[in-house]
């Protein structure tokens, strides 16, 4: 049983999130966010914590940084687009039992002493920004790093504030 509950959009996530680990979930209902629904998050958060695993779409991210300014001390987990996309479709509800699973072992906590260890000129060295296939690598790295997929900018920023260390961005750079 994890001992956070689960914050998600919708139903089906939680019945995919059922066939991968025992877990307490609260569904958002998409960015409507109710009174009643942002209650029991903070009650969740204040008594148990939360780890955000929205979809990995605008929407999900959007859903994401509103929780994240509202609750600071939530946890992370990024399920990678390749591995919630099924039948014309992204969302945590598509993601494998093996994909939601091996997000919820890379959960990252947000810094609120972001480091300054990573510059922009670690993206373009290492071909995450500014070369045509950047994105791809983008994707490809925040997979392994679980810190998930976003355009360069952000990308930089979730490096220096999700704790990500030189060697475990050294290793990944390896791995792909």
């Amino acid at each position: 049983m994890i001992k956070e509950v689960l914050i998600v959009e919708g139903k089906m996530d939680v019945a995919a999130i059922s066939k991968s680990v025992e877990a307490d979930c609260i569904i958002t209902g998409g960015f409507t966010l109710n009174k009643k629904t942002l209650n029991d998050i903070e009650a969740a958060y204040k008594r148990r914590g939360i780890i955000i695993l929205t979809d990995p779409d605008s929407a999900g991210e959007r859903i994401r940084k509103f929780l994240t300014k509202r609750f600071p001390n939530a946890k992370h987990a990024f399920v990678p687009k390749t591995d919630a996309t099924a039948n014309n479709d992204i969302g945590i509800e598509q993601a494998s039992p093996d994909a939601i699973r091996t997000a919820l072992k890379k959960v990252r906590t947000l810094s609120f002493e972001p480091t300054n260890i990573f510059k922009i000129e670690d993206l373009i060295k290492n071909q995450l920004d500014g070369s045509p296939n950047a994105a791809e690598k983008r994707m490809k790295l925040g997979a392994i790093l679980g810190i998930g997929f976003t355009n360069a900018k952000n990308f930089l920023k979730r490096l220096n504030n999700y704790g990500v260390t030189r060697e475990e961005f050294d290793a990944a750079i390896k791995k792909i």
